[in-house]
């Protein structure tokens, strides 16, 4: 049983994968060829919003979003401390400071009530200018983005969100990737949409971002290339990984039907032997990861197995964890529930591939 079935995928989409590839070979423009626009034109078409720009990978897409936002020494930008490194290292890396905010317990997402208590902290400190908000879809579950959206409006901050595992999920119909000022994503392989290296996207309903953006990831050039009117980064996608996109994107809706079945069986199964994830009302999931909680996580994973079941962490260290981050002073009492679920979460095999047995809820393979 793999944890991640990308053989399974690459074989049913096979023909097509290697005819889109071909044609790249053919042409030979293999640095934004064609295949790029038509990415970028059908990714803003599936999430709904006016442009897509896509980039080398997930990192530098919120490395984006950061230099748009002009975000720099002296702000404060706020994020989860339950979350992937990347999230906080984009913040760090443009020089300013990263405050991290506890988890809500049910979603696994930031907490709106810790996030507003963080953000007034921070304006009665002094030190830092408040700047904007990064909320991660963590493990396909959009972030309570209506609450959010408040706290960014009554404190002025731009909101981005981080849709690199929530990408195919949505709240009332509206699409992960849609949500505040500017939205990110990753086309990592073991992503909900992934291509077969490194790859990102961008996404915003903003014109002026969009311009910046296109200028930024081509080393900050104008209207010629050889014009460079601002200070940019080298972060375009291959032309080959967006012709396979190409195709992973038209198959992504029956993908996302099977990891929520798979998901469902899941909980037809699991309820009772673990605390698993139920997404709110209005809400649902590309489940990118399926999480469990265990207050015995080691003993249980030990027990899968023995099974030939895999599971995987993540994330095992939250990002005030990080040795990094240890000349913030924070403890594990400051987030007592990120604390929590970092030591008891585990996660189990979920793609849209998942062989026809796995999907079946008649057959408990967790006996």
């Amino acid at each position: 049983m793999q944890f991640i079935d990308l053989a399974a995928q690459y074989q049913h989409l096979k023909t097509k994968i290697d005819a889109r590839i071909q044609t790249v070979l053919n042409h030979g423009k293999y640095i934004m060829g064609p295949e790029v626009q038509e990415l970028e034109k059908n990714l803003a078409e599936y999430v709904g919003v006016k442009h897509a720009i896509t980039c080398a990978n997930g990192t530098d897409a919120l490395t984006l979003a950061m230099m748009v936002l002009g975000i720099k020494e002296g702000d404060a930008v706020f994020c989860p401390t339950f979350t992937f490194f990347a999230t906080a290292e984009v913040i760090a890396y443009e020089g300013a400071t990263p405050v991290f905010v506890d988890s809500d317990e049910a979603t696994f997402n930031i907490c709106p009530i810790d996030l507003e208590k963080r953000i007034q902290a921070t304006i009665a400190e002094g030190k830092l200018t408040p700047k904007a908000i990064i909320a991660v879809d963590l493990f396909g579950l959009p972030a309570n983005y209506p609450e959010i959206q408040k706290i960014a409006d009554k404190y002025n901050l731009k909101l981005v969100e981080d849709a690199a595992q929530g990408f195919g999920g949505s709240i009332d119909g509206k699409r992960a990737g849609s949500f505040g000022d500017i939205a990110t994503t990753s086309f990592f392989p073991a992503k909900p949409l992934g291509c077969y290296g490194d790859g990102g996207a961008v996404f915003t309903n903003n014109d002026e971002f969009a311009e910046l953006l296109k200028s930024y990831r081509v080393h900050g050039k104008g209207k010629d290339k050889y014009d460079n009117v601002r200070i940019g980064m080298n972060s375009r996608l291959d032309t080959i990984q967006a012709a396979i996109l190409l195709e992973k994107l038209a198959e992504f809706p029956t993908e996302l039907i099977n990891r929520n079945k798979a998901a469902a069986n899941y909980e037809k199964m699991l309820s009772d032997k673990h605390k698993t994830p139920k997404p709110p009302t209005g809400y649902v999931s590309s489940w990118a990861q399926y999480t469990l909680v265990d207050e015995n996580r080691n003993a249980v994973m030990a027990e899968y197995k023995k099974q030939g079941i895999p599971t995987v962490i993540y994330y095992a260290k939250c990002m005030h964890q990080q040795t990094v981050f240890n000349g913030f002073g924070y403890k594990d009492i400051d987030f007592p529930i990120a604390s929590k679920l970092s030591s008891k979460v585990f996660s189990l095999p979920m793609h849209g591939y998942l062989i026809t047995e796995y999907l079946n809820p008649e057959v408990d393979i967790f006996k």
